[in-house]
């Protein structure tokens, strides 16, 4: 078995793509009106409109974190600041993280894993 995307539901499509487009840089890829995509070399981000999948809920998410790996939490938070409901902090296991809303609500969390000194 092998995961290969997250989909998230919503009423707009076009509002959360925008959001993903600015907040990751990929480039979406559209395959109808109803559903795009965002391709990175780990999975890919799907976005699909409520209309194609009538048992899900949007906007009511409580608890899965969409997560992104950066490589400078703290830069991403300067750009990204107004979306921002948890200022860039370190973990105790070490990652550094922040944590964005996205226009549904959903939880987005940047983080970069601690850097391990050779030295």
């Amino acid at each position: 078995m092998q995961l290969v995307s997250l989909r998230i539901i919503t009423e707009d499509v076009a509002r959360l793509v925008e959001f993903y487009e600015h907040a990751t840089g990929l480039e979406p890829h559209w395959r109808a009106p109803q559903f795009a995509e965002f391709r990175g070399p780990s999975g890919t981000l799907a976005i699909g409109s409520a209309q194609t999948m009538p048992a899900a809920v949007p906007g009511s998410n409580r608890a899965v974190i969409v997560e992104f790996r950066v490589e400078d939490v703290d830069r991403e938070y300067a750009r990204l600041a107004d979306h921002v409901v948890q200022a860039p902090a370190t973990m105790p296991w070490g990652n550094r993280s922040m944590l964005l809303r996205d226009p549904d609500g959903n939880l987005v969390n940047f983080f970069a894993p601690p850097t391990l000194d050779t030295n």
